[in-house]
């Protein structure tokens, strides 16, 4: 079973390396300290488990498990008990909370071994990824997406507009458009709402990039972004529209 542990306190890594010593039948292949290398040896090792801190440097936990096309199973480990969320609950293998002692942490891996835990964890992972729209401090101010082999960290002042994509989201900004796995729903509750408004079940506009909005048709409107895009406006989205800007 392998297993990667990404953690950038020192002290936390020799913790649950100690206490993987008494589970034989788990690897450690790779130990990490920040988000980047984290996704590198995701990318490289295929684990089976990770143990990951929420709160890093570079990249957060939450914005490294986004990053990945299919994540692996997941145990947090974090001192901030504000994340202990009831997302965690019904879908990470479970949450150990800093300083953890060797029965709990013995208690989240048993739990993972359990077989129905090892078939439906990473799939758990996933489902935990779309249904959780709780942003970190740091998320708020940025995105962070996975372009090719890079990671791209998009201000969010920089954003023109968002749109739906299926199971992602296209980020537009002057730097062109990128993909993120993210639901039209998390980015309308943790975006400013006083910058940003969903016009569109498939759109959201910053305002400082909304030039004016024109008829289209009865009843129809269209909002003019400076970049000379034309975004459809629902009637709800027109309304809510209005009411932002004080018409």
């Amino acid at each position: 079973m392998k297993v990667i542990i990404i953690d950038d306190e020192p002290l936390a890594v020799a913790l649950v390396q100690e206490y993987l010593q008494s589970h034989t039948a788990i690897e450690v292949v790779a130990i990490c300290h920040n988000g980047f290398d984290g996704l590198k040896a995701i990318i490289a090792h295929t684990p089976d488990l990770i143990f990951l801190d929420v709160q890093m440097p570079k990249v957060t936990g939450f914005e490294l498990l986004e990053l990945l096309e299919n994540p692996p199973a997941v145990i947090f480990t974090t001192a901030f008990d504000q994340f202990a969320l009831k997302a965690f609950e019904a879908h990470a293998v479970d949450y150990l909370l800093k300083p953890f002692s060797k029965e709990r942490f013995d208690a989240a891996v048993d739990k993972f071994m359990q077989q129905q835990y090892r078939t439906t964890a990473k799939s758990n992972t996933s489902q935990l990824l779309q249904t959780t729209t709780i942003a970190q401090p740091e998320e708020q101010n940025r995105v962070v997406v996975k372009s090719g082999n890079s990671i791209c960290i998009i201000p969010v002042p920089t954003i023109r507009y968002i749109e739906a994509y299926d199971d992602y989201t296209k980020i537009y900004t002057e730097e062109g458009c990128f993909l993120k796995k993210k639901t039209m729903q998390f980015f309308d509750q943790t975006l400013p709402a006083a910058q940003f408004v969903r016009v569109h079940r498939s759109y959201i506009i910053q305002l400082n990039h909304l030039t004016r909005i024109e008829p289209m048709g009865k009843e129809q409107y269209i909002a003019l972004l400076q970049s000379g895009d034309k975004i459809p406006l629902s009637k709800t989205g027109y309304a809510r529209l209005k009411e932002v800007l004080s018409w």
